[in-house]
């Protein structure tokens, strides 16, 4: 009986192998990845079914010598290949500079270096060392590129690509308003697929802010700064204390600021002040709101009201970024799906007006406090143009409230984001006036 049982068994193992077989053969060249990320992934190529295994992030902080670990991910150059032409910065470690590597039979390559002081300690080589150690396990367009590591000579360096835009919150204040919405949408997806790739792999970032997003030339932008130790920024302020180091307030979800709960989903929040950052140009999140008030306006409700010119769509995503719940924010692979659709059909990026709570509105400035021209121009930060508007004749807030958009472009103001701005900000100055409900913008 038991051989009889095993032999009608092995006989239908056989007819489901054969008739799985027959399927694929019908639909030859078939792969196919389930789009749960949970799930294993199944691909079809050169006549058999295989189940690659699952990649994930390895952290060195599991490997008793950093040195271990980044040897075993990063590759070491000798630093006779290096050359530093100029010092472009500073980090918590050491110096950042430009300069340039060469490698055997290829031209020489522009990259960025990071140094370890001298006098480091062991802790400090440690962190160091253990940042290259994450940064080589990342292959993706939208996450820095590690080069390799200098261990065995002084001074020790980390050296990466170089990116020639540096941080994206400097590189957004420097070209303020001179970006369609559609290039910061390109932007942002860039961003959202960077993460999507470091979500899968299982990494969580932590500390996700347009400072630590840079750009290259051609304007893609790429995750950073994978250091888990570091000043996260100069003034004292800036950072809130708890068991474990210090957080970034204004970029960090409230589950991980009260029980330090990081995960994915805490990233995806920290992605939405990132996307805020970009539609604003790189403004402050919370402007001068101390931590203490941003970790309780936010535990009460508030949330960052659209920047001016933000299309409703944006700003709606921002806000299921910072769900209270984390489990209702959407996942980094949903987030550039609907990035894809926006960019595919610009014209839903069209509409500008959104609503919002009157806890939201306290952000709008009141216009009808400004006793002139010019101070109107300094408080929505387009002092720049205050002769523009002198010369063209408008020296009486009565006179701005009149313009339109044709009327802007005559007085000289060119980039499309700033005459957005200006022309958000004399609709508000209207309905300010007339006592009417005004638009959900930050001016």
């Amino acid at each position: 009986m038991a051989l009889v049982s095993g032999l009608i068994a092995f006989m239908a193992l056989i007819i489901c192998r054969k008739r799985q077989e027959e399927y694929f053969e019908l639909h030859c060249g078939y792969s196919k990845a389930f789009q749960d990320s949970d799930e294993e992934k199944m691909h079809y190529q050169n006549g058999h079914v295989s189940f690659p295994e699952a990649r994930f992030y390895i952290d060195p902080h599991t490997y008793e010598d950093p040195c271990q670990a980044v040897h075993e991910f990063a590759r070491e150059i000798e630093a006779s290949r290096i050359k530093i032409e100029k010092i472009i910065g500073s980090g918590e470690f050491g110096e950042v500079c430009y300069g340039r590597m060469r490698l055997p039979g290829k031209r020489d390559v522009p990259v960025a270096l990071k140094t370890l002081k001298v006098g480091y300690t062991e802790k400090q080589r440690r962190d160091f060392l253990s940042e290259a150690s994450i940064m080589a396990q990342f292959d993706h367009p939208n996450v820095i590129r590690l080069e390799g590591v200098v261990t065995r000579s002084k001074p020790v360096m980390i050296i990466t690509e170089y990116m020639e835009n540096g941080s994206l919150d400097s590189f957004l204040r420097r070209h303020d308003g001179q970006f369609t919405i559609i290039q910061l949408v390109g932007i942002l997806r860039g961003i959202a697929s960077g993460m999507t790739y470091l979500s899968d792999l299982g990494y969580v970032h932590r500390d996700l802010a347009a400072r630590n997003i840079l750009v290259n030339s051609n304007l893609v932008c790429k995750v950073s700064d994978f250091g888990l130790s570091r000043v996260l920024e100069d003034d004292p302020d800036a950072a809130y204390t708890t068991t474990g180091g210090k957080i970034p307030i204004r970029w960090t979800a409230p589950e991980a600021i009260a029980y330090r709960k990081f995960s994915s989903s805490s990233d995806v929040w920290s992605y939405g002040v990132v996307m805020w950052e970009v539609m604003s140009y790189g403004e402050r999140p919370y402007w001068n709101l101390t931590n203490r008030d941003v970790i309780k306006s936010v535990e009460e409700g508030y949330r960052l009201p659209a920047p001016m010119g933000c299309p409703a769509a944006l700003h709606t995503l921002m806000l299921d970024c910072w769900q209270k719940e984390r489990s209702e924010r959407p996942r980094f692979c949903q987030i550039v799906t609907v990035l894809d659709k926006l960019i595919r059909n610009p014209e839903n990026l069209k509409s500008m007006d959104t609503l919002c709570s009157p806890l939201m509105n306290r952000s709008i400035p009141d216009f009808t406090t400004c006793r002139s021209v010019n101070d109107w121009l300094d408080t929505i930060k387009m002092g720049r143009y205050k002769s523009h508007f002198a010369s063209g004749g408008y020296h009486t807030l009565g006179h701005v409230m009149s313009m339109n958009q044709h009327d802007i472009q005559k007085l000289g103001v060119t980039l499309m984001g700033h005459q957005k701005k200006i022309m958000t900000s004399v609709q508000v100055m209207r309905a300010q006036v007339l006592n009417q409900s005004v638009p959900s913008v930050h001016v």
